[in-house]
Parts: C-alpha cells; sequence; structure tokens
C-alpha cells in the first residue's frame, strides 16, 4: 500500500531506491488510523503529502530567517546595529545597480536598457542588468524609498536565503520520504551554509543559484518520471535568467545528482535513456528560452577587461576541512559549513546498514568526487565555466553543501542511524577535527560552538533511534521524544548557523573594504550633483574622492568610475594610458580628477567631496562637498584628422593625453628623486620602469623622499605615480592645500594621476613624499599643465564642434557645423555595438579614435547619428523563439497524442 502511495507521488519509479535489493524495503502493513510506517518510524501522511512539504518548506524559512536576524543582532550589524553591511561588492555594485533599477523604474536615469550614460562614459546596460538585476527578487527595490536601499538589499537577501531553504526542503521529500520537521531542519542547514552566509551575503546574486540548485534537482525528477515538461522548461529558463553563473553550477550539480538517481533506480536502459533524453530536452529549452539575455551576458564578458589576478591555487587540506566546522572564516577558501548535525549524518551514511548498499556508495562517492573536484584546476575550472574567477576562488561550494544535505537526508530517511553508525560518524568528525586544528582558520572560539552542536547533534539522533525503537514496541512517549529531538536538531542548527554567520559578519568587516549606509554624505552629493547636472551639453561627474565604486548609479552624475564584470577592455585600456586608476583587478576604474581629460570627455562640472571616513586610511580635513566647473567642447567633436582606427598610445600618460586631445599643453620635465636624508635614490627597475621607494617607518618624523624639478612657472603640477602607496605634497604655498593620495598593490591597485598644485614664480618644483609601503616612482612622472593652451584648444573643439547633440538611451544624434570634415569623434568609449552614419547613409560600424568613437566625415553631411546594439541581442532573440516554437510544438504534440 505505501508502495503504491510512493509510485502515485512518483510514478514510473520504484517505491524506494534500491528497492529489491534487501535492505531498505518498506513495509506495508502498519498501525490504524491511515498512517504508513517506514523503518525507523519515519512517518509521512499519505493522504496528503503535499501539506507536509509546505510545513518544511515554513519551517525552513522560520530558522533561517530567526538564525540570519539573531547572527546580525550579534554581530551588531544593519540593520541590527551600527557596522555596515555595504562590505566589498555588496557596496561597490549589488547596492549601486540596485539603486539604479530604482532610477530606471522612476525615470531618473540617463540612458536605458541598453546603454548606461552615467558609468565609464557611457556602457553596455543589458549585460550588467542580466548578471545583476534580473532575478524575480530585485523587483522589490522599488517598493522601498529611494534612501532606504540597504533595507530593501538586507530584505532581499533574507527573502533569497529563505527560499533557498524552502526549495530544498520540498526537494528532500521528492527524493525519498521522511519526517517533514526532519526535512525543514535540513533545508534550513542547506540556507544556512558556509558559502551562503560567509560569501553570498555580500554577493546576494549568487543567492538565486542557491535557490536554483533544489529546483533544478525537481526538474530532473519531473523529466525522470516523465511529468510536468513545461513547467520544468520555465523552471530551468527562470534560474538561467535570474543568474546565469551560479545557474550554470547548478546545472551541472542537477545533471549530477540524475544521473545517479537513476544508476539507484535502475530503470531498464531504454527507459533510463529515455529519462536522461528528456531532462536534456527540458534543460535546452530552457537555457534557450533564456538565451536573449544569456547571450548578452556571455558576449559582453567576452569584451570585457581580462582582469589582473594570479591563477588558481588550491588551499591545503585542513583550511578545507576547517570550513567544515563552525564559526570559521576565510576569503580564500571553501565555505563547506552545513551543520554539525548534517556533518554527522552524512559521514553516518556508508555505515547506515538500513540503507541499501548502492545508496551508500552512491551518495558517497559523489561527495568526495565533487569536494575532491574543487581542488584539480581542470575540473575547478569547468564548474566555473572555464574561465579564473576573479576574487573569491569557490564559488562552486554551494554545489557540495547541497549534496552533504542530500546525503543527510538519506541517512535519516531509512531510520535514525544505530550506534555503530553514529560511532563511526563520532570518529570520522573527531579525525576531522584534528587534522582541522592544525588550520590557522580554527579560533579559540570555535572549540565551544563546535562542542555544543555535536552534544546537541549526537543527542538528538540518539533520541531520534530511542522514539523509533518505542515506536516499533508501541509505547506511548515516542511523541515526546520526537518533540524533544526536534527542538534539540533545530536549536543546534540554529545556534551554531547564527554563530558562523556572525563570525563571518564581523571578520569580513575587519579584513575587506567596508562602506556606509545612505547617508548624509551620499545625500549631499546626489544634491550638489542635481544642481550642476547638464547632460547631455556635458557631464557633472561625482568626484574623485568616491564612496563607492559606481558613485555616478549612487547619488547621479556622468563620469568615468564603473565596477562590473564586463568593464570593457577598451575602456579600461584607454583610462589607464591616460593616467587613471583602478581597483579589483582593472574592473573598478576610478573618476580621473584631471583638466585634459575633463576636455576630452566633455566633463563640465566636477564634485569634490571630503574623504570618506569609512576609508579610514587619512585623516578628515574639514572640508565640505563643493562643485567647480570649467569650459569644455560638447560631446561631439571634429578633429582634422582622417586616421581612424588603433590605439597607438605610449608609456607616457601625459603625451597619450595630448594626443587624445590633438595638442601639446604638458611639459614634461626631468626630475631627481632623494632620500630624506638628501641621497639620491637608487633601485631603478627596468621592469617597472621606475625608481624603487621603501616605506616609512610608522610613526617616523623624519623626512621622507622628495621629487625636485624645473616646470614653467603658473603651470599646474601632476604627479603620476601608478604603483606608489601613500602621500605627496607640493612644497610651498602654491600647493593650495591639495595633498595627492596614492593607493596601490602588486596585483589589484593602481593609482590615478593626481594634481598638486600650481609652480611657483621661480620654477622650481619640491614634491615631498610619504611612501605607506614599497613602490615605485616611474621616469615620466612629473607633468606641469599649461592652463593657457589647454583653453585655446577648448576654444578651437568649441567653434568646430557639434552646435546641438541629443541622448536618448542607445541613439546620440548631433547637429554638426557645415563643411564639416576630417572625422567626428564622440566622446564615449568605442565599446562592440555602436554603429554610426551621417547624413542619410546607411548605419556601419563605428571606427575607433584612441578609443573612443569615431565617424569619417565628407564635408557634405551636417547630421551624425550613432545606435547601439548589445552584441548578441538578436542571435539571443532568435534561439529564445526557435526554443519557444519548439516548447509549443512538442506540448502540441503530446497533448495529441494523450487525446482519447
Amino acid at each position: 500500500m505505501w508502495g503504491a502511495f510512493v509510485r502515485g507521488v512518483l510514478p514510473g519509479s520504484p517505491a524506494v531506491e534500491g528497492a529489491g535489493r534487501g535492505a531498505g524495503q518498506v513495509r506495508t502493513a502498519g498501525p490504524p488510523l491511515g498512517r504508513k510506517r517506514v523503518p525507523g518510524g519515519l512517518r509521512l501522511r499519505p493522504a496528503d503529502p503535499a501539506a507536509g512539504r509546505r510545513a518544511a518548506a515554513l519551517l525552513a524559512v522560520a530558522v533561517t530567517v530567526a538564525a540570519l536576524c539573531a547572527a546580525s543582532a550579534v554581530a551588531r550589524s544593519y540593520p541590527f546595529g551600527p557596522r555596515t553591511r555595504s562590505i566589498n561588492d555588496l557596496g561597490n555594485q549589488y547596492l549601486p545597480y540596485h539603486a539604479h533599477l530604482w532610477d530606471l523604474f522612476h525615470g531618473r536615469t540617463d540612458g536605458g536598457l541598453f546603454v548606461n550614460w552615467q558609468s565609464g562614459f557611457g556602457t553596455s546596460f543589458l549585460p550588467d542588468l542580466g548578471t545583476y538585476l534580473t532575478s524575480p527578487f530585485a523587483l522589490l527595490m522599488v517598493m522601498f524609498p529611494r534612501d532606504e536601499i540597504d533595507l530593501a538589499m538586507y530584505v532581499i537577501t533574507l527573502l533569497k536565503t529563505a527560499c533557498a531553504g524552502a526549495a530544498m526542503a520540498w526537494l528532500l521529500p521528492a527524493l525519498r520520504p521522511g519526517r517533514w520537521w526532519a526535512a525543514g531542519v535540513l533545508g534550513a542547514s542547506y540556507a544556512l551554509c558556509g558559502w551562503s552566509v560567509a560569501d553570498a551575503a555580500y554577493n546576494p546574486m549568487w543567492l538565486d543559484g542557491l535557490i536554483a540548485l533544489p529546483l533544478l534537482c525537481l526538474v530532473g525528477e519531473w523529466a525522470r518520471t516523465g511529468r510536468r515538461p513545461v513547467v520544468g522548461v520555465l523552471v530551468v529558463a527562470l534560474a538561467w535568467v535570474a543568474n546565469f553563473y551560479t545557474a550554470y553550477m547548478a546545472t551541472l550539480a542537477a545533471c549530477l545528482i540524475l544521473l545517479l538517481r537513476l544508476w539507484l533506480a535502475g530503470p531498464p536502459r531504454r527507459r533510463a535513456l529515455a529519462a536522461a533524453g528528456r531532462a536534456a530536452v527540458t534543460f535546452a529549452l530552457g537555457t534557450g528560452l533564456a538565451a536573449p539575455l544569456v547571450l548578452v551576458v556571455f558576449f559582453g564578458a567576452r569584451h570585457a577587461s581580462p582582469g589582473r589576478f594570479t591563477q588558481f591555487a588550491p588551499v591545503g587540506g585542513e583550511d578545507v576541512l576547517a570550513r567544515l566546522l563552525p564559526a570559521t572564516y576565510s576569503f580564500g577558501s571553501p565555505a563547506v559549513f552545513v551543520g554539525t548535525t548534517v556533518l554527522l549524518l552524512a559521514l553516518a551514511l556508508p555505515f547506515h546498514r538500513a540503507a541499501p548498499r548502492r545508496v551508500r556508495a552512491g551518495w558517497t562517492l559523489l561527495v568526495v568526487a565533487v569536494a575532491l573536484s574543487m581542488q584539480w584546476e581542470p575540473t575547478h575550472l569547468a564548474w566555473h565555466a572555464f574561465t579564473t574567477p576573479q576574487g573569491s576562488s569557490y564559488r562552486q561550494a554551494f554545489v557540495l553543501c547541497a549534496l552533504l544535505v542530500i546525503s543527510a537526508w538519506h541517512t535519516l530517511s531509512y531510520g535514525a542511524p544505530d550506534r555503530r553508525a553514529l560511532g563511526a560518524a563520532g570518529a570520522l568528525l573527531a579525525l576531522l577535527a584534528a587534522v582541522a586544528s592544525r588550520s590557522d582558520l580554527v579560533r579559540p572560539f570555535v572549540w565551544p560552538v563546535l562542542l555544543v552542536a555535536v552534544v546537541a547533534g549526537l543527542g538528538g539522533l540518539a533520541l531520534l533511534g530511542r522514539a523509533a525503537a518505542e515506536h516499533r514496541t508501541g509505547r506511548g512517549r515516542r511523541s515526546v521524544l520526537g518533540g524533544l529531538t526536534a527542538a534539540l536538531l533545530i536549536g543546534a542548527q540554529f545556534g551554531e548557523a547564527t554563530a558562523t554567520s556572525a563570525v563571518a559578519a564581523r571578520l569580513r568587516l575587519a579584513r575587506m573594504d567596508d562602506y556606509a549606509p545612505w547617508g548624509q554624505r551620499q545625500q549631499a552629493q546626489a544634491e550638489a550633483v542635481a544642481q550642476a547636472d547638464g547632460w547631455p551639453r556635458y557631464r557633472t561627474d561625482p568626484g574623485r574622492e568616491q564612496t563607492v565604486g559606481n558613485d555616478p548609479l549612487m547619488v547621479g552624475g556622468q563620469g568615468a568610475q564603473y565596477y562590473s564584470s564586463h568593464t570593457s577592455d577598451v575602456l579600461s585600456s584607454t583610462l589607464t594610458a591616460l593616467g587613471g586608476g583602478w581597483t579589483s583587478g582593472g574592473r573598478s576604474l576610478q573618476s580621473l580628477d584631471n583638466a585634459v581629460t575633463d576636455v576630452i570627455f566633455s566633463v563640465g562640472a566636477r564634485v569634490h567631496s571630503p574623504p570618506d571616513p569609512y576609508q579610514n586610511w587619512f585623516p578628515q580635513d574639514g572640508s565640505r562637498v563643493t562643485v567647480t566647473r570649467q569650459e569644455v567642447p560638447p560631446l561631439v567633436t571634429v578633429r582634422p584628422s582622417t586616421r581612424v582606427g588603433g590605439s597607438a598610445y605610449g608609456p607616457s600618460p601625459y603625451r597619450n593625453q595630448e594626443l587624445l586631445l590633438g595638442a601639446r599643453v604638458y611639459t614634461v620635465p626631468r626630475f631627481t628623486l632623494r632620500t630624506g636624508a638628501g641621497q639620491p635614490a637608487t633601485g631603478d627597475d627596468a621592469g617597472r620602469q621606475g625608481i624603487r621607494l621603501d616605506a616609512l617607518p610608522a610613526g617616523s618624523a623624519a623626512p621622507g623622499p622628495a621629487i625636485t624639478a624645473q616646470c614653467p612657472a603658473g603651470s599646474e603640477v601632476h604627479l603620476w605615480a601608478p604603483h606608489f602607496a601613500g602621500t605627496a605634497r607640493l612644497d610651498g604655498a602654491s600647493a593650495h592645500g591639495l595633498t595627492g593620495r596614492f593607493r596601490s598593490d602588486p596585483v589589484t591597485k593602481i593609482a590615478a594621476m593626481q594634481r598638486l598644485g600650481t609652480t611657483p614664480s621661480s620654477g622650481r618644483v619640491v614634491v615631498e613624499l610619504s611612501p605607506n609601503r614599497p613602490g615605485f616612482v616611474p621616469h615620466g612622472a612629473l607633468g606641469c599643465l599649461d592652463p593657457a593652451r589647454l583653453h585655446t584648444v577648448v576654444e578651437r573643439l568649441k567653434s568646430t564642434g557639434a552646435t546641438d547633440v541629443t541622448v536618448s538611451d542607445g541613439t546620440l544624434r548631433a547637429e554638426l557645423p557645415p563643411g564639416s570634415t576630417g572625422i567626428a569623434v564622440v566622446a564615449a568609449p568605442r565599446i562592440a555595438g555602436w554603429r554610426c552614419a551621417t547624413g542619410d547613409a546607411s548605419t556601419a560600424p563605428a571606427g575607433n579614435y584612441h578609443g573612443l568613437i569615431a565617424v569619417p566625415l565628407d564635408g557634405s553631411s551636417t547630421s551624425l547619428t550613432c545606435t547601439f546594439h548589445p552584441p548578441g541581442l538578436r542571435l539571443g532573440w532568435a534561439l529564445g523563439a526557435a526554443s519557444l516554437l519548439a516548447l509549443i510544438l512538442h506540448t502540441a504534440f503530446v497533448a495529441v497524442r494523450r487525446r482519447p
């Protein structure tokens, strides 16, 4: 009777994995009152199995939300304390992009779905939309006030994590019947795994993959049993649209689980192949429906800056094992904590004699194989779509967490482990902890948390076995013991997950860059930008003293700042050649406060803010937000050159700026660099083409090294030292209180060129340096700008430039003076997708003028039109339409076949 019920829930599959192989078969006799029994006293109500799943999902949601809120309170993190949550990419990327989405819905952006004119002087927006904003949860952002985006992101993170727990709790009974509360606890353990609370907490777009994995496993089950083909395709499409990156990993995991399920069920080869074929078609059609977005993201990644990071190197085994324990944290190791009870159950599976041997061997081998694949570079790259991750290396760790949870569920589903299995699991856990104790990641506070969790886990599982024994003998205490068991296991999971999340929140804050929630600083910046804004007549840059890496998206304006996985290579290389700075290996570009580049990119207004106190590396000077303006040419200028193509940039950013400007405006003098003792600095390095500097001792009052040179009186002194870290100050009153602040490191950051002041009447320039780490000063570091020459160039470019410019999303139109010849240069990067035409001519791919959009002029046309089409969009629509048509035809064919 029970077998008939299971076959009704999962038609076409045996009632139990491994049925007919001895251990693990289900009894058909049972007690009255309509309840059925499986070994170990695990019960389910056959009259309404969906009710048990709903209860499990609700329990997972409740435990997950409670643990996350409690962890925020313990860590005193926003919104339950004064400490910010905006760490690294959360503050730099996800919050700004969600703020931009809010603005997009409320009609407050410069641009639209195709082009984001606020960032990077004009960037493709669809790839960023598909990477950061296409999760259904992102739409909740528009329901909050604009100044409460931090709270909105916290709520979205809670909901995503809770939904992941609910999805896993719904999946587990579909794989094997079992107690609803156990499914709820294990669902919560999956949602609160180390990867979720340590890595995805500040990369919330990854949480869509955490939700997708159990849903895609359900799709695999439907394909295996020939059910819900249309729903399955739609679920796959939604998963890939929400976040294609983690959906790719989740799809690989779901395929592995499906193959294992087919092997364990042991159907005839024809049925197995048919099931695999149905799954392949389902996943192919689903990804095909998502192709319009996925292909745009794919081509955006192809044109992105490659970054500058080291290759993958596996971490030590003791660190991997340490991350299985509660309350451990590090940035570069796999966060595979799933809870001590789950770990004990997974370790007990190979020794659980009630489970069939194939079940024990299959799930154990799959867990081990996936764990090993994370440490071998070829398979590690396969998990990451054959692209080296930029930043945290183990982004696939949630797959291993899911497999541990599913293995633990299979252990419980065959009854509570006996003493032999629990003893073996406890011994393995002790060995694991002993090896992990050699890791620096295991801090003293880990041991009391682990000890309490082990006692609660072993005690709860022992009580579960006792309750099962009393159930078999018909005693009346099983409900009391069952309630106590559930309380112990839920409490253990809640406690250690809270501790792990709180520790991760505190240690992230101590080790990574952090950013303040929306407050007075951002509000003042936004108001200053709004008052100065003149787009598209000129750009308003939100400033060199940035608050986050995507300030234009947060506070408005149109600047160079841009941080994305899709930062184009042409933009990154162009701004670097002009003296710009960047972080995150070249994908987070910074504003360049330079009069020449402001002329080149038509930046007519610039906001100046005091240093952000949250950076905590430079003292506050008491200044306020101010705005400076300068005369600049329009967005479209006309150059006499007829050459279009290539960059031809050299090593000097001053000469590169002049090349793009079309005139000589800098004096680049020879200089002398002397140590604090007055001796000539030595240590010339050919690879860096500069002079090496050592860091000054902390708190030292001794003078630092100094640069001396001769420049024309009245010129503006600039220092370009991309590999220098520290401060630089022009000696004398002509510095006007300016201090150059340079931040660099050997791998991920270079410093931007900075203006230091005005050359005194004597022409002698002395720049005092205070290095805080070893670095280099290049041979052409100093540049002295002649303001009068620059003003002459500006007047010429204004007189020959466009008389009117209009911009709307992916279309730019300009009216040119009659008889214009040479080339028209648009002050925007020449990213892939731009096509331009003059007059009534047909459009053609835009030319490239040292990294900017260029169009040849013949002297007869007085208008210019440039349009942007995201690469991959047309092909994506074609694949999406083909997939939709195939789905409709397949559905109609099946409906006709089933008609009586």
